[in-house]
């Protein structure tokens, strides 16, 4: 059985590694990624376009200086794209997500494992959390980056609205990042978290090792004799 400190820290371990999950599973499911106003004019009406939406749905309204509004659009965002490179790269940032989640998950099992027991292999020990933990923060920064590049330099909101209203003309597009989207910072946070307290349990056992030690290495060499 592992030690209650041993207990405690994998433990504490396990809540920020669940919290990861958790926050990876919102990421996924909410649609606050990114809010895109996009500038138009038609041969009717002219005013903006505003878009949000995050890695599976969205929705678009439109804010007139003059004519006829159209109702508001709920889409698929996957659904809308057609066979693009946005398409292609949006579809590799959810991918990268389900794997970051993935590996999330095995870091918390990991954490939770050891803090019930005391495995004999070491990638299931605190090389294995550092591992998953590692792996998890990598995927979903990538994930961030592609996204933003995405978003900003490959035009994955014009390239929306132009599928939502092929007879408008777009003439300039600001961005602004939701929440779902900064959530991302907090799923590396929490990894960097649970590798940290996984670092602190290490040089405590080490600690604790050595005093062990010395008691026999100061001890006088007649008592050892004897």
């Amino acid at each position: 059985m592992p030690t209650t400190q041993k207990t405690l820290m994998f433990l504490a371990g396990f809540v920020t590694s669940l919290g990861s999950v958790i926050t990876i599973c919102s990421i996924l499911g909410t649609q606050a990624w990114v809010t895109s106003t996009i500038a138009f004019t038609d041969s009717l009406s002219n005013g903006s376009i505003v878009i949000t939406y995050g890695l599976f749905r969205g929705t678009s309204t439109q804010e007139l200086q003059e004519g006829l509004k159209e109702l508001d659009r709920n889409f698929e965002v996957l659904g809308t794209l057609d066979n693009s490179s946005q398409k292609s790269l949006h579809s590799v940032t959810i991918l990268l997500l389900v794997l970051s989640l993935a590996a999330a998950l095995l870091s918390s099992g990991t954490t939770f494992y050891n803090s019930v027991s005391n495995p004999y292999q070491s990638f299931l020990g605190p090389t294995g959390v550092y591992t998953w933990t590692g792996l998890s923060a990598c995927f979903v920064f990538l994930a961030m980056v592609l996204f933003v590049g995405n978003t900003d330099s490959n035009h994955l909101s014009e390239n929306l609205s132009q599928k939502l209203y092929p007879q408008v003309t777009n003439k300039g597009t600001t961005h602004s990042y939701g929440y779902s989207f900064w959530l991302i910072l907090l799923v590396i946070l929490l990894n960097i978290v649970t590798a940290v307290i996984i670092v602190f349990y290490q040089k405590a056992r080490y600690q604790q090792k050595q005093e062990q030690r010395k008691p026999m290495e100061y001890a006088p060499r007649d008592g050892i004799l004897f």
